[in-house]
């Protein structure tokens, strides 16, 4: 069966990135994978978090804070709800993690790094677009502190993204669309850093069990997806 997107069960929705869209933030980007929007900035603190401060840690920090804006959605979320919103809770300390994975925190001295990931429209695969564009604001917010000569070498040691893939329809596909996300029989969302190195995988048996062949297909999916994604991080940060 055809996907609602027409695509074909390997293919992946258009993907954009804009960076400097925020005249503010040290780093920005605005990522657009097919109806899903997400604007990214990174935000540069000249100190530890105050954890790592109370227990005389060295190295700085990377973390991340995720939100859905009210009208992301096709019904008006309240902004109350958004701050009890466990979910975005939940997705927040994945974007945080997959981007600490590729950062050596000695080397970003002692700084912190916050990268906002706010959705301002969701058409599936917010998380994944937040990883993926959040990584771009936070290169261009790490070149701002070179520039600026507070770090001397790249704390970055490679690039990350991520992807969601699933069974739709009895059939394994990438990257879902909201259409195909809140039907699938099974759900999962791959973070990869570069040269198909995984950080972390999220799969769910929305329906029923699922089998290794059949994560094992998803794991080569989401692979040739993140690799794609990583590709157009490099020529946006050429």
């Amino acid at each position: 069966m055809m996907r609602p997107s027409m695509r074909k069960p390997n293919q992946m929705r258009p993907v954009s990135m804009e960076t400097g869209v925020n005249k503010w933030a040290e780093g920005s980007c605005l990522i657009k994978i097919g109806g899903t929007q997400v604007l990214c900035t990174a935000s540069v603190d000249f100190n530890q978090p105050l954890w790592k401060r109370q227990q005389n840690k060295t190295g700085g920090w990377v973390t991340a804070e995720y939100s859905m804006l009210p009208r992301a959605n096709s019904t008006r979320k309240g902004r109350e709800q958004m701050i009890r919103d466990h979910r975005s809770a939940e997705i927040s300390r994945l974007i945080g993690r997959a981007l600490r994975s590729v950062v050596d925190m000695e080397l970003l001295g002692r700084h912190t790094i916050t990268v906002d990931c706010d959705v301002i429209q969701g058409d599936g695969g917010t998380r994944c677009a937040s990883v993926t564009g959040g990584f771009v604001a936070m290169t261009l917010a790490v070149r701002h502190l070179m520039n600026a000569g507070r770090l001397r070498t790249n704390p970055i040691r490679e690039h990350v993204a991520a992807v969601s893939a699933g069974l739709w329809n009895n059939e394994l596909v990438l990257d879902l669309d909201y259409e195909e996300d809140c039907v699938a029989e099974l759900d999962s969302n791959f973070v990869m850093a570069d040269g198909g190195k995984f950080v972390e995988i999220q799969a769910t048996g929305e329906q029923h069990p699922f089998d290794r062949e059949q994560l094992a297909t998803l794991m080569d999916m989401a692979a040739t997806g993140c690799a794609a994604l990583i590709d157009l991080q490099k020529q946006v940060l050429e």
